[in-house]
């Protein structure tokens, strides 16, 4: 039994009814962030030792879903923010006790897009750059901080190679009044500065390590949870939220639908090709979490029986991962576009679930381009070329 999700079911009702005041306020309110640390979802694959629940993805995927049907902004933290825990349990046991030793109920923001260049100096870096969209970085004390390794000089070194900087507060600044946004405006996903900061060597991992499974293998973790590949874990929280996103969308649709007269005098129950979208729409969201739960299943069986996960099972899962969140925003567009001018109210909900579906699509994560196209080599066999293996 998923204790958080009971949890997550318990507030449902504050959670609904915050979402107005996060977009407000452009970040999710303390309250609810106090909520959320009570109810758990953030600890759902942090390591027992710091009081995590060292949870099945599937567990993480379903409590993420609950959310974000509930409050997209929600969700959608809970996804992100909730995934960093799994990957801080494979770095340097001295960062982690840093980050939990005290207080386990510490959040760590991100993003990792190599924005920043770290100079190596003695004991560690010299670190600078920008980034943008650090989901729920108000309510966190530490982040992961994507960067290239840099030169003595601060350029680029040559060959590539790409870190994941891991740093306290007090070492970055956050940009206020950077994230205005159409949709998911409640997850406060603001701009990152960090200038001159140092950041010692332990403190710092390979994220081309991370990402192809190298890190996981050389700290040695034994759980199956730790040896899931990077590219199945970090996806499957921001493509959690955004079905979720959809069944929040299909749950609103229903509830305005249910007694709602169309322009033509014809009741929507009445309605044979409104009934027949939403059944239509029903379905694909519902493929979209099947599948889902079903790829994540599949790579923890793999993993779990100790067989190497290869390019091809990663890029195929990546696939799954992909469609099912297009899958899930296409339905919502189905019967947004049947709901009537009304739906167009800010006052209705609808509104906020089809703005942000839309918004979790635009992740970088959910770019079907480059992953469909490794996918589809690696089902013929052929071994896809260095710029399409990335994220996967």
């Amino acid at each position: 039994m998923n204790k958080v999700l009971d949890n997550i079911t318990a507030i449902a009702d504050q959670l609904r009814e915050q979402s107005p005041e996060a977009e407000t306020l452009g970040r999710l309110p303390d309250e609810t962030a106090k909520m959320l640390k009570s109810a758990g979802p953030i600890k759902l694959l942090q390591p027992k030792k710091y009081g995590g629940f060292e949870a099945h993805p599937r567990d993480f995927a379903e409590t993420v879903m609950a959310a974000a049907s509930l409050d997209p902004a929600t969700g959608w933290i809970c996804g992100i923010v909730g995934v960093h825990p799994w990957q801080l349990a494979f770095a340097d046991p001295k960062v982690q006790e840093e980050v939990w030793g005290t207080d386990n109920d510490t959040w760590m923001a991100s993003p990792y897009a190599p924005t920043g260049i770290a100079r190596p100096v003695d004991g560690g870096y010299i670190f600078n750059g920008r980034w943008q969209f650090s989901s729920g970085t108000d309510h966190c004390d530490w982040i992961f901080l994507g960067a290239m390794l840099g030169d003595t000089d601060g350029n680029i070194a040559m060959p590539p190679t790409m870190l994941h900087m891991i740093l306290p507060r007090s070492d970055y600044e956050i940009v206020e009044d950077s994230w205005n946004v159409v949709g998911l405006k409640g997850t406060g996903s603001k701009d990152i500065i960090v200038k001159d900061a140092f950041v010692p060597s332990y403190r710092v991992m390979n994220g081309d390590h991370v990402i192809d499974g190298t890190a996981q293998k050389e700290y040695g973790v034994t759980e199956t949870l730790y040896k899931m590949p990077w590219s199945n874990m970090f996806p499957l929280g921001i493509t959690s939220a955004v079905i979720g996103i959809a069944e929040g969308a299909l749950a609103a649709h229903l509830d305005y639908q249910r007694d709602r007269v169309g322009a033509q005098g014809t009741a929507v129950k009445d309605d044979p090709y409104v009934l027949f979208a939403i059944s239509e729409a029903a379905a694909d969201i519902n493929a979209a979490r099947q599948e889902l739960l079903a790829n994540v299943d599949k790579m923890w069986d793999l993993v779990d029986a100790g067989k190497e996960v290869s390019f091809a099972d990663r890029a195929a899962g990546r696939r799954t991962q992909v469609r099912a969140a297009w899958r899930a925003v296409m339905a919502v567009d189905q019967i947004f576009a049947r709901s009537g001018g009304n739906a167009l109210r800010m006052d209705k909900p609808l509104q906020r679930f089809w703005r942000d579906a839309h918004a979790g699509l635009n992740h970088a994560i959910h770019v079907p381009s480059t992953v469909f196209h490794a996918a589809a080599l690696g089902s013929l066999g052929v071994e896809p070329p260095q710029h399409l293996r990335s994220m996967i």
